[in-house]
């Protein structure tokens, strides 16, 4: 119940003018390319220097970084960042076929959109369900030099994980009352719930067997006061090269702290 009180206020911070957002993205040049299926993928790329490649969490989009010091940090340091809209979100197109999110499509796209870039090697981040993602991709693409997963513990690593059906059915119309708040959240913001469900549906897992393949540094990174999704090190610990970090926040607000971008960039440099 922790949890779903926190990411219900997380929710409500982030959708919070996402409709103002989200019109000024599409009054600027924007970018897009077509990937692995012709799904199509909107983009950003920002400053010049090593690639690193931000993945946001769910029910947001790759803008939703441009809030956080972190962005800001990595051009600093001399990275060339970018973001992307994942499939069913933003600004990137939405089917409504859940084998368009099947299959690990999403660190598809990332890897196509690599391609697409002609990146011959990257470091990603990921943040909470970004996080997930980070994970496939580690284990898929042998570009990545290393990882961040930020705000996850280890629930994901279930493929029968509770949490992600629970959501699945309230955002595909099920009655969750713990799960009401965030459900009119995402249609008052306009978003696309179907889509939206379809993602929790097909949500990867990473098993402990996977993440024990992992050759790749990986820095896992939670907040104190976010103990439904930073597990102590246990993540870290089910990794080879798995390091762990404590910052203090809880699940919404640690991403937009100078700790984590501290952090990050700290384990970024060195690896």
């Amino acid at each position: 119940m922790k949890y779903f009180n926190i990411l219900i206020f997380t929710l409500l911070l982030s959708l919070t003018g996402f409709t103002r957002a989200a019109a000024q993205a599409a009054s600027s040049s924007e970018t897009f390319f077509r990937s692995f299926d012709n799904t199509r993928i909107h983009y950003t790329v920002a400053g010049k220097g090593e690639p690193v490649i931000l993945l946001h969490g769910f029910i947001l989009n790759g803008d939703s970084w441009r809030k956080t010091p972190l962005y800001d940090s990595l051009l600093k340091a001399g990275y060339m960042v970018v973001t992307l809209d994942m499939r069913g979100n933003g600004l990137s197109d939405k089917p409504h076929d859940s084998a368009a999110y099947a299959n690990d499509a999403e660190a598809k796209d990332i890897m196509a959109l690599a391609d697409y870039l002609k990146l011959g090697s990257y470091k990603t981040v990921g943040y909470s369900r970004g996080a997930i993602i980070v994970s496939r991709l580690l284990l898929m693409d042998g570009r990545v030099k290393c990882g961040v997963m930020g705000g996850m513990g280890t629930g994901f690593t279930d493929p029968e994980w509770p949490r992600r059906k629970l959501f699945y059915r309230a955002l595909s119309g099920e009655n969750i009352p713990e799960l009401a708040t965030m459900v009119k959240s995402v249609q008052a913001a306009g978003l696309d719930q179907q889509a939206l469900a379809l993602l929790q549906k097909e949500q990867p897992a990473t098993t402990p067997a996977e993440l024990g393949k992992i050759a790749q540094p990986v820095l896992v990174i939670g907040g104190d006061k976010d103990p439904d999704n930073d597990t102590g090190g246990a993540l870290a610990a089910m990794m080879p090269v798995g390091f762990h970090a404590t910052v203090t926040g809880d699940h919404g607000s640690t991403v937009r702290t100078a700790n984590f971008a501290s952090w990050v960039v700290d384990f970024l440099n060195n690896h």
